[in-house]
């Protein structure tokens, strides 16, 4: 049986155009650079060394499907990872090499003699110890000779911006910016708003449409509202069967839950429900100064650092933007139920730059192609 050969990235692109994609001059240069690299990898996949891409802009420019489009076409060894699932793996390899003289050395060649191109979606940067980890690791890909194309809403020169201990990440930034073509995919368009055929997943105030929803995805299987077993939690869910599991908001979200919990449930079920969603806007609390342990009551110029401001709910909002992200990555409906409508969900706190992608991904969401 003959496999259909994938399409290359312009003929994907130019394709969706026929069936109503709608274009931009930004995504039509980002068609021609991954298209550039694209036909340079397979010229010759052993010995160029072509540069990789670097896609960034505002939420719902096709970023994603544009890398994607990419990865889908290749005929060399590749990878595409959420760069957050990445950094997981990086971190469990780097507790397996314990003891091992320079880790991250022996990580990245590890990579290079698997793949030839690795993709990473959304890339963005909140941890220093990430950021620490990413400078060497990436310095040792780039040289090893690995193509490295990703998507990001922000340029390399904002990734971890105003973080602490900054200069740790510069030799990262650097080294993007010399061995990645910096694109700005922002066209002036939100692709996920243009018309499509509506399914609503989202709900203000009406519990019983949940339920309803619940009911049909379960389609009349075995229902259980006993307690699961997620990673080393317990959650109390109202109700779960075999595809479908429905939580309140306080239990998923208010836990202290992380992202490795949230591909552990996208592991196990197919659709998820969240109800009880209050409204997440808030006043920012008052500017906090993080101290070291024996700085007593005084301030330590060389470690205090001024933190940014925080909202009472934002623990909680960092976990939904972390299930937001899973869902959609993996192509897991999220059937939610809130106090407020979508586009007043969370209007003021810290993270309004981060919840702009959830709430983008929220939209989406509500459409029959997803």
């Amino acid at each position: 049986m003959n496999l259909p050969i994938p399409l290359s990235p312009l003929q994907a692109w130019q394709q969706a155009l026929e069936q109503g994609f709608v274009s931009d001059q930004a995504q039509h240069r980002a068609v021609l650079a991954l298209e550039a690299l694209h036909q340079t990898l397979h010229a010759d996949a052993t010995n160029s060394s072509p540069t990789g891409v670097y896609l960034w802009g505002p939420v719902g420019r096709g970023k994603t499907w544009l890398m994607d489009s990419f990865h889908s076409s290749l005929h060399v060894p590749s990878r595409r990872q959420h760069f957050h699932h990445f950094m997981q793996w990086v971190h469990r390899r780097l507790f397996q090499l314990t003891g091992t003289a320079d880790p991250l050395t022996v990580i990245a060649r590890e990579l290079a003699t698997e793949v030839r191109v690795l993709c990473f979606d959304e890339l963005f940067i909140s941890d220093i110890g990430d950021a620490s980890i990413l400078s060497r690791l990436f310095l040792t890909m780039f040289a090893e000779g690995m193509i490295v194309v990703a998507t990001s809403n922000q340029p390399p020169e904002q990734l971890y911006e105003d973080g602490h201990n900054r200069e740790r990440l510069l030799p990262a930034i650097a080294a993007i910016e010399k061995h990645m073509q910096v694109l700005d995919v922002d066209g002036g368009q939100d692709h996920r708003l243009h018309p499509g055929q509506q399914h609503p997943r989202y709900w203000v105030r009406d519990a019983k449409a949940l339920a309803a929803v619940f009911d049909q995805l379960c389609d009349g299987g075995a229902v259980s509202s006993e307690p699961v077993q997620l990673n080393h939690q317990q959650l109390r869910p109202i109700q779960h069967c075999d595809s479908a599991i429905w939580f309140s908001f306080a239990e998923l979200c208010g836990q202290p839950l992380a992202a490795g919990d949230f591909i552990a449930l996208c592991d196990r079920y197919s659709m998820i429900l969240l109800s009880e969603v209050p409204d997440l806007s808030s006043a920012q609390r008052e500017v906090k100064i993080a101290r070291g342990t024996e700085d007593a009551a005084e301030q330590v110029a060389a470690g205090d650092r001024v933190l940014a401001p925080l909202s009472k709910q934002d623990d909680s909002v960092r976990r939904l933007i972390a299930l937001v992200d899973e869902c959609y990555d993996r192509r897991v409906p999220l059937y939610i139920e809130a106090a407020v409508p979508l586009t007043d969900l969370y209007t003021e706190g810290a993270l309004t730059f981060p919840f702009r992608r959830t709430l983008s991904r929220l939209q989406e969401m509500q459409l029959e192609r997803f």
